[in-house]
């Protein structure tokens, strides 16, 4: 691996920070440091289109779809700047770096075409219909399903855990195909338009009073033929390929939240006398040694030539991070002591360090659980004999 920022890259910082800070004093200023995705949805959405008319929506992307075609230390450098600047989560994360890269790297011209210009102009929100209810995150076990008839693919099943689908105008969906299949073959990956008959959305209410994720039910939904990216029955490949730019660069954004976060609590700690606590130290010490160890895998990680797949460093990420944010959100507790019990305001909101408390619960669990994580590190890094997986 190796990253170093040039004095052309230091350029580049100095505008985009410039940029941003500059965003976020000012017409920007009431959606900053918001820790929550559901906040202030109209005034994110026109965050996402301010960042398009100024070329920050996609910058990985190439030119001609929007983006800079920046280099990988440029987006390393953009991820940072934009959590150093508090600007918000962005309501459009998926369209951006899931669906778009993976429309790039394996869809058809038309369909770059179609879907990237929404995408990059920040006017088509994006989520991920992946998780099921009987699947949790075992996603080759997947049971909606699709079928063709005539020039229209027909999907019948559940989807759950739908981050922000309440707001989004497109999903994609992994489902079935091929009757009788099972495991990774015979599925199939398709893009639905949400607001349509036979789609039905009911929004999930979580333990800190807001509601990111959803149950999605699809009842003779409906997607043109030609809206599958792929072969049928060769979802499985795409679906890992989107799974790898979800461990790529947005990893770097991730962590600089998580900066955030720890700088919250090093900044409590030290204002309620908590800092002088041996043991409070030697946890913080701790967090941050795994925050650096978290940045360093994963530019090793983003040092992979092919994107497209999920090496070795990608199968550990993700239960790297949960597990060290968990924590961290005990740890955010430890210090706040009986005060981060309370809420502020008439509407029961919680301030950013209980908030991350009781979100980090889940992350162990969405985007596959610890217990999966370990399962493919078995499995897939370590080349160990299959889990019996009862028929399958």
């Amino acid at each position: 691996m190796k990253l170093g920022f040039s004095p052309e890259d230091e350029t580049f910082r100095a505008e985009c920070a410039t940029w941003l800070q500059a965003q976020m004093a000012g017409p920007f200023a009431d959606i900053k440091g918001i820790p929550n995705l559901v906040t202030k949805v109209e005034r994110r959405k026109e965050w996402e289109q301010q960042l398009a008319a100024h070329k920050w929506s996609c910058i990985g992307w190439p030119e001609e779809w929007g983006g800079r075609n920046a280099t990988l230390a440029q987006q390393v450098i953009f991820a940072e700047e934009y959590a150093r600047a508090g600007a918000p989560g962005r309501i459009n994360h998926i369209g951006v770096e899931l669906a778009g890269p993976t429309i790039l790297a394996f869809g058809t011209e038309e369909q770059k075409a179609r879907f990237l210009p929404g995408i990059a102009a920040g006017t088509q929100i994006w989520c991920q219909g992946y998780s099921e209810p009987n699947a949790g995150s075992d996603l080759a076990n997947v049971r909606t399903k699709a079928r063709l008839e005539g020039n229209e693919w027909v999907v019948n099943g559940q989807k759950v855990w739908t981050s922000l689908a309440h707001f989004s105008d497109w999903i994609f969906v992994v489902a079935r195909s091929v009757e009788g299949s099972k495991g990774p073959k015979g599925l199939t990956f398709l893009m639905m338009e949400l607001n349509q008959p036979g789609i039905e959305v009911r929004p999930i209410r979580q333990i800190n009073g807001d509601a990111e994720f959803n149950e999605t039910f699809f009842t003779d939904a409906r997607c043109p033929a030609d809206s599958l990216i792929g072969e049928p029955g060769d979802g499985w490949r795409v679906a890992m390929g989107l799974l790898a730019f979800e461990r790529g660069v947005s990893t770097l954004a991730q962590q600089m939240g998580f900066r955030n976060e720890l700088d919250g609590i090093i900044a409590a700690a030290k204002a309620n006398g908590m800092a002088k606590n041996a043991v409070i130290r030697q946890r913080i010490a701790k967090a941050e040694i795994g925050l650096r160890l978290m940045r360093y895998g994963a530019l090793r990680m983003l040092s992979n030539t092919d994107l497209t797949a999920i090496d070795g460093a990608a199968l550990t990420y993700k239960i790297q991070w949960a597990t060290w944010r968990r924590d961290l959100g005990e740890l955010a507790m430890d210090v706040l002591g009986q005060a981060g019990e309370i809420a502020d305001g008439e509407h029961y909101e919680w301030s950013m360090l209980p908030n991350l408390f009781l979100f980090s619960r889940s992350d162990t669990i969405y985007g596959g659980t610890n217990q999966i994580q370990r399962n493919l590190i078995a499995e897939r890094g370590l080349g160990l004999p299959r889990e019996p997986r009862g028929d399958l």
